[in-house]
């Protein structure tokens, strides 16, 4: 197989080498080039011999250059081939979950271990053939991010619907074996696999340490869009409460053997059992941040140390609304009270919209929609100005999930919408900013 070159960096090794658009690369050393993992794997070395398709003609160049210096070639997608997509069923897929009508792009599952290594992806390990696995050792792709939920066999099987499902939990030991280390998630279905199987499945991957370096455990998310799938239950309080007791007795038993916690509960358990966010020692580095782990604690800590720095500066008086999730609507509440409380002439109020375009127990900012923000607040707000957590955005800051732009929303409420940094230091120094952006 050969990855055609879309177009080549000026300056770069490869322009230098006379590749150009069109040109055909081959191998490097010998070791085939099919994708992104190969391409930047076999050409990160000093020097090596490059078989290229130039002009209807193989060629092998001679290639001199920096270790780790890019090579500089560019191709139609960013992993020269296309994304792997996802062969499960799971049971708590919130993609199944979505309304009809949404981006097209957001109805696309991808189960790629590529994207695990390239931008810190979760996979289930069932699209992994011999070649993928050997290639990650040889590779030592490391670490990788994988979405066990349970280490039953026949539970994971029933969970995801892939019959593969089960057996692919050998991979966990030979990547162990071969000195990779695992960052592993758990989404937990009420009645399913927490309570004796998570112990199950928490005594598996605990006694892994270190090559299983984290556990994230989170409660599945829920839609109203649930019609033909397995009935499941959203968590209460007391159920929990319940897996947070299981979930801390493991943190605290590998803190004491291992000197790290590696079990850590996501931010909803505590929301839901009302029982307070830990403190940042709790999180040590925060290794699941992305998972929603720590995510409150950092915000706030961050948040009222940026405040205490900047109670020194003179802010500018200025009145905004903000909008978030009714998750996070509690904290973000506290830290406006706090900012305002040191900066009297600042005047935040704070609207929680609750999520009706998705529904069930869909509470996070990142989900909540223009719709439910121009429903919710249309007459309510106090300013000509409306803070939108940039969660709540695509990457290109533009367009929400239901595809309504920053511009729908500024013509339907009649406000200008800036858009607000999701960490609490910046945070802060936005809204007390000379100018809001």
């Amino acid at each position: 197989m050969a990855v055609r070159v879309k177009s080549v960096q000026k300056g770069s090794a490869a322009e230098a080498l006379g590749l150009s658009a069109g040109s055909m690369l081959y191998s490097a050393d010998g070791n085939e080039i099919n994708d992104m993992l190969d391409y930047q794997f076999y050409t990160a070395g000093e020097r090596f011999e490059l078989a290229v398709m130039k002009d209807g003609q193989l060629d092998y160049l001679k290639v001199e250059k920096g270790e780790y210096e890019p090579l500089g070639c560019e191709f139609e997608t960013y992993l020269i081939d296309q994304k792997h997509s996802c062969a499960n069923h799971c049971m708590f897929c919130f993609i199944d979950q979505l309304p009809k009508g949404l981006r097209e792009t957001l109805y696309f599952k991808d189960d790629d271990e590529r994207l695990s290594f390239l931008f810190g992806n979760y996979v289930t390990l069932t699209n992994l053939n011999e070649h993928e696995v050997e290639r990650i050792k040889k590779m030592h792709i490391s670490p990788i991010n994988i979405s066990v939920h349970t280490t039953n066999p026949e539970l994971r099987v029933r969970m995801m619907a892939n019959k593969r499902a089960g057996e692919v939990l050998k991979y966990l030991d030979e990547f162990a074996e071969a000195g990779i280390q695992m960052n592993c998630q758990l989404v937990l279905c009420r009645g399913v696999n927490d309570g004796d199987e998570l112990r199950r499945t928490l005594d598996k991957l605990t006694s892994m340490y270190p090559a299983v370096q984290s556990i994230a455990a989170v409660p599945s998310g829920l839609t109203d869009y649930r019609k033909g799938l397995y009935k499941l239950e959203p968590y209460d309080a007391a159920t929990s409460a319940a897996v947070l007791d299981i979930l801390e007795e493991y943190g605290d038993r590998c803190k004491a053997q291992n000197g790290c916690r590696m079990v850590y509960p996501g931010d909803e358990w505590y929301l839901c059992a009302g029982r307070p966010i830990p403190g940042g020692e709790f999180y040590e580095d925060f290794p699941q941040l992305e998972n929603g782990v720590g995510m409150w604690r950092m915000f706030r800590d961050e948040f009222l140390a940026e405040l205490t720095f900047a109670h020194r500066r003179l802010p500018i008086p200025r009145n905004i609304d903000v909008v978030t999730g009714t998750l996070a609507a509690p904290l973000i509440q506290e830290m406006m009270a706090e900012l305002t409380h040191r900066h009297r002439s600042v005047k935040v109020h704070v609207h929680p919209i609750k999520n009706n375009f998705f529904g069930g127990n869909v509470s996070v900012a990142g989900l909540v929609t223009a719709t439910d923000i121009i429903d919710q607040c249309k007459g309510k707000l106090r300013s000509k100005h409306l803070g939108v957590p940039e969660v709540m955005l695509r990457d290109e800051k533009d367009l929400f999930l239901d595809s309504k732009s920053i511009a729908d929303l500024e013509n339907a409420l009649g406000v200008k919408v800036h858009i607000l940094p999701s960490g609490g230091g910046d945070l802060v120094r936005t809204l007390l900013a000379p100018k809001l952006a």
